[in-house]
This record gives C-alpha cells, structure tokens and sequence, in this order.
C-alpha cells in the first residue's frame, strides 16, 4: 500500500505540470491587463512600466516556468515558515504570486476567504453525507415502501431544482416572512466561542445556507447510495450469507454495505474538492465571502493570476482525493491489492 502511494504521488506530479500548463495556456489568451484597474489619467509610460515589472510582455514559455517556481516552491515555503515560525533561504525577500486587483499575495487573501467556505459548504457536505448514506441504505432494503417512496420524492426535489431558487425561496419565507434568521451572511461576525450570544448569531445566519447545500448534496448522494445497494441485495454472496444463517442486520451492514460503499466512496472522494472550489450560485445568494464568490470576482476584474491560482488549487485536490479513493477502496474490499 505504502508503495502504491508513492507511485501514484509520483505519478501525479507530471499530470499537475500537465494541468497548470493547460490552465496557463488558457488564461494567457484570455483578456486581462493589470493596468486595466489604473486611473485613466495614469500617463502611458508609467502603464507599461507596471506590465513591464508584473512580466506581462515576457514569452509564455517564462512566464509559465516563473509560475510554475512561485507555485512549487515559493509559496509552500511560505506557508511553511508561517505555520512554524521558520526562515528557510531568503524569505524576506521572497516573491510571491500577486493578485492583479488587490495587489497583495493571492495566497493570502484565500487563506483569509477559506474559513468561511468550510464553515457553510464544509458543514453542508458532512450534513449530507452523513444523512444520505443512510437513508439510501434503507430506502434500498425497503423498496417501494412509504420511507423509499417519499425518500425518492424529496430527493428528486432536492436534486432537480437549482440551488438559486431554493436559497431565494428559503430567503423568502424565513427571512422575509418570518423574520426568522438574517438574509445575508455576515462575514465580518468574529465568533466568541465564551459568549452564547455569539455563537447563536453564527448559527443563526449558517442555518439557511448550510440547509440549502444539505439538500442538494444528500439527494443527489442518497440515490446513489440506494442504487449501489439494491444493486448487492441481490446478488449471490448475500443468498449465502442468509442460508448460513447471519441476522438481516449482519447481512446489510457487513456484506452489503462493505461492497456497496466502494462506488459510494469514490463519489465522496470527488466531492470534497467541491467544499474548497465554493458553491459559487449559493454563496452568491447568500453573500458568503468565500472562494466561490472569490473565483467569480477575480474573473470579473480579469485578475488572471488569482483565477490561476485558485484553479490549479482545485486541480491539486482533485488528484489527490483520487489518490485517497483508491487507497480507500483497498480498506473496503479486501480482493482489491495494490503489488
């Protein structure tokens, strides 16, 4: 197993160089200027002066390698002397890559946006997953009963309709109407985990968005549960398991559902670069200042190194969550080996 993970981290190093060239590639055509954001009175020398110095005018080749050394090496080690109090080489000196339209390091200011997307989409994917699991179990080993039969009506709801028109209907009614929780999410709450008060006001605006996001992530992951399900019920391990005699608790929830989790897993695994790439539609609605709304600004002002950055981030967890679905579904089946 070790080894395998080895092989495939190594593997997947020349897929991510493959990765940010593409992602490079194409945001080099695409429009954006850093002196697109400068007073129109700024004298045109001064313009390219900037272009100039930020490496805009140089080769794609040079500035694709420039980035590609910011990326691998400059700002983990970065991170690293941050987290640990450290200096490694010249880190006073050390270039970063800098955002077009704010001007300081893209790095920092989605580690400032992070928090608030794993409070709201973080929540809402463990919500629902921990809810969709088992209601696709049992709407399996009960088919066609009441629970299998309004299961399937509200997560076809859940799943067909757009988060946009539940997040405005849920605004509607328990904000509007009902005055219930705020309509918007207030990033600027510092939560004061030794004041009740605080913590109910942070509770209060999740509400609603984590709601939405629940819904939407449990349908769409409870249906699958239930298909991999039904689909070992009947198969012929499980008549065995039976005629020897094992409880129907035994029978589900050590063979049926051992097997039947290892699709479930990879659909997981996939996932969870979803709660970091942000729920752009609900954080838009709901005014959470997180990396979805981040991506959709920075497109907006053709900040290109942000949207470079923020998408190869969404790359890198990618590749590594298929490294982990693998590794996990060696845990599951024990017929699966990695020599």
């Amino acid at each position: 197993m070790g080894r395998y993970v080895i092989r495939r981290t190594l593997f997947a190093i020349p897929t991510l160089l493959a990765i940010s060239l593409i992602i490079f590639l194409i945001l080099d055509f695409a429009p954006g200027d850093p002196a697109s954001q400068l007073p129109l009175t700024l004298p045109a020398e001064v313009r390219e002066q900037l272009r100039e110095a930020l490496g805009v005018n140089d080769p794609f080749i040079v500035k694709w390698m420039n980035w590609n050394r910011l990326m691998f090496i400059n700002e983990p080690l970065h991170a690293i002397d941050s987290t640990f109090g450290t200096c490694i080489g010249n880190c006073e000196e050390r270039v970063r890559i800098i955002s077009w339209a704010s001007r300081a390091p893209a790095m920092d200011i989605i580690y400032q946006r992070l928090p608030q997307t794993l409070w709201v989409l973080g929540l809402a994917f463990l919500l629902g997953t921990l809810l969709a699991i088992p209601i696709g179990i049992y709407s399996a080993y009960r088919q066609y009963s009441w629970f299998d039969n309004l299961g399937t009506v509200i997560t076809m709801i859940g799943f067909s309709v757009p988060t946009f028109f539940t997040g405005l209907l849920a605004i509607t009614v328990f904000s509007i109407w009902l005055g219930w929780f705020p309509s918007f999410y207030d990033t600027t709450h510092d939560v004061q985990w030794t004041s009740w008060s605080s913590i109910w006001t942070q509770i209060r605006q999740m509400i609603m968005p984590v709601a939405v996001l629940t819904l939407f992530n449990a349908a769409s992951l409870s249906r699958f549960t239930r298909a991999a399900v039904l689909d070992n019920l009947n198969q012929d391990f499980v008549r065995t398991a039976r005629s020897k005699g094992l409880g129907e608790r035994a029978v589900v929830m050590v063979h049926v559902m051992r097997n039947s989790l290892i699709p479930v897993v990879t659909l997981i695994a996939l996932s969870i670069p979803g709660i970091f790439s942000g729920a752009i539609i609900t954080e838009q609605i709901f005014r959470i200042n997180g990396l979805g709304q981040l991506l959709v600004v920075a497109i907006g002002q053709g900040d290109v190194p942000m949207v470079q950055t923020l998408t190869f981030i969404f790359a890198v967890l990618v590749v590594a969550f298929n490294v982990v679905a693998d590794v996990l579904y060696g845990l599951l089946d024990p017929r699966i080996r990695y020599d």
